[in-house]
């Protein structure tokens, strides 16, 4: 009776995600081809490795690109999130940010500059120095990541 049961109710868990329309996200479809990427920032790289991986051909000539992207400006802060009574750092707060805009080669002017941000926070101990020092670059990192993303898919939806 239990097995009935729960096979049942994982039927109707399955029937309900399809009849509210979730689907997974999947690869990112492009419109172009081709990109030209103008910047001298850290998240440059990473985001023609991400084109790259989604088949779109990265130029370094902008005039034979369907689509260019200028990566204007790139931050990254760390700022004091908590403090303990005696004054001691308890959690910091990392901030990344990135500013951008695009062109299409059948558009003669740029758009707007739009912004990506992102935010982690974590614990700090100068006992454990090494360990939070580590910590926090894997975290700049996946923020980075994260980033490149969340332009990706912005880009895909460009039409």
């Amino acid at each position: 009776m239990r097995h009935w049961m729960r096979n049942l109710t994982l039927s109707l868990c399955c029937a309900t995600l399809v009849a509210c329309g979730f689907q997974l996200r999947g690869a990112n479809e492009f419109t172009f081809k081709s990109i030209y990427v103008n910047g001298s920032t850290q998240i440059t790289k990473a985001l023609n490795k991400a084109l790259v991986a989604n088949n779109v051909v990265v130029t370094t000539d902008p005039s034979a690109a369907e689509m260019q992207i200028d990566l204007m400006k790139e931050e990254s802060e760390k700022r004091i999130l908590s403090l303990s009574g005696g004054g001691v750092v308890n959690e910091f707060e990392l901030y990344y940010r990135v500013i951008y805009r695009t062109k299409s080669a059948k558009d003669a002017l740029w758009s707007q500059p739009q912004t990506m941000e992102a935010r982690r926070d974590f614990s700090y101990s100068d006992a454990n120095l090494l360990a939070k020092q580590s910590e926090e670059k894997q975290l700049n990192l996946n923020m980075q990541k994260d980033v490149t993303q969340s332009i990706l898919r912005r880009l895909s939806a460009i039409q």
